[in-house]
């Protein structure tokens, strides 16, 4: 956390020094290029860590943002971030892990994770296809094992609207709890297709930047 905090700093303060001399598209572009992807790297490790350590995160995207926009400290940072509509960094984090479990589901990849997550299995009509993750027993009093892909994962997808989980129908074979036998009533277009994926991004963005920044 130390060294990434320096780092982000450091790529700070040389925006500010130009800043002056660029327009806010290319300032925004510089960001997302050079410190958001500092700050999303391997950001799915921070789920449900200590809150004053979210904090430090927050700060970083606050001290960002407040450079883009050029504006002083006494502002307020929400309405300035509702503006970028950038998404704060607890859902920047949620959307890294339901990212990753859509694709997961999709793809059956990559295989490191596919193996740590499984459907529940319920009976269910050909025109039904939610789909719901099952959620393991805590097996360990430590925190850190709630930040696992293998909790975290379940956790929040099962806390997305339904619509969310009308993905596809699975089928689970006997001894196979994994969603690796994909099937449908009918021959929809390729799950893994860019303009699915795409649409699904989309709306879970939305739907995290409504939780972000409630009506």
């Amino acid at each position: 956390m130390s060294s990434l905090s320096k780092s982000c700093y450091s790529h700070i303060r040389e925006l500010r020094c130009i800043r002056p001399y660029l327009d806010s598209k290319t300032a925004s572009t510089i960001t997302a290029s050079i410190v958001y992807s500092k700050l999303d790297y391997c950001n799915s490790l921070y789920y449900n860590v200590p809150k004053s350590q979210l904090n430090r995160l927050q700060q970083i995207q606050n001290c960002l943002v407040r450079t883009v926009v050029k504006a002083p400290e006494s502002f307020h940072i929400t309405p300035i971030l509702r503006s970028l509509q950038w998404l704060k960094i607890n859902e920047r984090i949620e959307y890294k892990l339901m990212s990753l479990t859509y694709k997961v589901l999709t793809t059956s990849q990559p295989d490191y994770l596919h193996n740590l997550i499984s459907v529940e299995c319920t009976d269910r009509t050909r025109s039904s296809s939610l789909i719901t993750l099952a959620r393991p027993s805590v097996s360990s009093l430590l925190q850190i094992t709630n930040r696992s892909f293998t909790y975290a994962s379940p956790h929040l997808w099962n806390q997305l609207p339904s619509s969310f989980h009308q993905l596809h129908s699975v089928h689970c074979p006997p001894g196979s709890p994994h969603p690796a036998h994909i099937t449908s009533s009918q021959s929809p277009p390729s799950l893994s297709s860019p303009i699915i994926a795409s649409t699904f991004h989309s709306r879970l963005k939305t739907h995290l930047f409504h939780k972000s920044f409630p009506p």
